[in-house]
């Protein structure tokens, strides 16, 4: 049977339950549950995150899922250009819904299908939200989002449009969250939180198994992610580690993190070395999808990079308009989330060449946008551009 277990005291919950947050304010990860790994029989499958149906939770008899995906997953990794350099890209905007949530959001919502969950909530700065109610719909359940009253109108249109019911909150992310779980709480709902429920980032960690076997079961050297709440990121940790741990891989690949300029609370704690974030005003940033001013697992997410030897560092925000455009002229039109991942990145790759960045947090010695370079770097494409525009 599968259970949460609280992130402090380790209080043991079944996972059939409303509660999203232990009694001592710690946060619920899923216990460690029989996970199994085959690509032989993964191949004999549809070519979506149910591939991997063996390494998530569900119980074994259970079929629900079905009708409740849209064939989710499963993007193509291809090269960012042609030059002959080692720099992939996935292609994770290709989802029912246009964004890579849609990985955590049909695991979380098939699970609420599972327990018999008949109403939910959740909140999101558009994306998350987005995905949450087409799944809910599809799945037959009353969805409820609450989501800033910043959030970019077409992203709103797209929640309603999935039947949805949309709640637009006055002031910062933080106060949407607030707004939701008070909600949550008093009608004695699900929470469908991308950030609090540990099923989300059982879907979000299909993207490591998708690269392993995209790749022919190598792994890249370094994996580019972008952050916020940690949602790919945690999941990206996650798959490798199982990887890891099923004796499937011999190592790691090294996360590089990237926050918004403006709204950089993990970046701050992981230069002064500090296990937990704290919380920073956001000063504004085009990347509305990671501008996370407190994350509530920012001390899971430090711990994750660390111990990958990874790094996080910060996307200026002058870059992140042209990075857009250099984006889309390679073929990709991406939301400025994305595009902010790429002008952290290529901010990065610049300090290491030219000997800026410490040594320890060196990931490239050498280019990795030229030719020959033996650094094998993925980065996904979280989101369509059309969604932002």
């Amino acid at each position: 049977m599968l259970s949460y277990i609280c992130s402090i005291c380790h209080r043991i919950y079944d996972s059939i339950t409303l509660v999203w947050r232990c009694e001592c304010g710690g946060l619920l990860d899923l216990r460690s549950f029989a996970s199994h790994f085959s690509i032989k029989e993964a191949i004999t499958r549809p070519a979506t995150i149910w591939r991997y149906i063996d390494a998530l939770p569900f119980w074994g008899n259970d079929k629900g899922w079905k009708s409740v995906s849209m064939g989710e997953g499963f993007t193509p990794i291809v090269p960012l250009d042609g030059t002959g350099s080692s720099i992939f890209v996935k292609l994770d905007y290709l989802m029912p819904t246009l964004s890579f949530k849609d990985r955590g959001a049909a695991v979380l919502v098939a699970k609420a299908k599972e327990i018999g969950v008949t109403k939910l909530v959740a909140d999101s700065s558009g994306n998350a939200g987005t995905s949450i109610a087409a799944y809910a719909n599809r799945a037959g359940i009353e969805c409820h989002i609450y989501v800033p009253e910043s959030t970019s109108p077409k992203k709103i249109q797209q929640i309603v449009r999935h039947g949805a019911t949309v709640h637009t909150v006055p002031g910062s992310r933080e106060n949407t969250a607030k707004a939701a779980q008070r909600a949550v709480n008093e009608d004695d709902v699900f929470y469908a939180s991308h950030v609090y429920n540990p099923y989300f980032y059982q879907g979000t960690k299909t993207y490591a198994f998708e690269v392993f076997e995209q790749m022919k079961e190598e792994i890249p050297d370094v994996v580019v992610v972008p952050v916020g709440n940690g949602t790919l990121l945690l999941g990206v940790y996650y798959g490798f580690k199982e990887l890891l741990d099923l004796g499937l891989i011999n190592r790691m690949p090294r996360i590089l993190a990237i926050q918004a300029e403006g709204c950089a609370p993990l970046a701050l704690a992981f230069d002064n070395g500090l296990a937990t974030a704290r919380p920073v005003i956001n000063e504004g940033t085009a990347a509305e999808g990671i501008a996370i001013a407190n994350p509530p697992r920012s001390s899971q997410i430090l711990a994750a990079v660390r111990e990958t030897d990874g790094v996080i560092v910060t996307a200026p925000e002058s870059l992140i308009d042209s990075t857009r455009d250099y984006l889309a002229k390679k073929g990709f039109y991406v939301e400025p989330t994305t595009a902010a991942t790429f002008a952290g990145f290529f901010k990065y790759v610049e300090s290491c060449i030219q000997g800026r960045a410490l040594e320890k947090d060196r990931l490239f010695k050498v280019d990795p946008f030229q030719p020959g370079s033996d650094r094998k770097v993925v980065i996904p494409l979280c989101g369509a551009g059309i969604k932002a525009d």
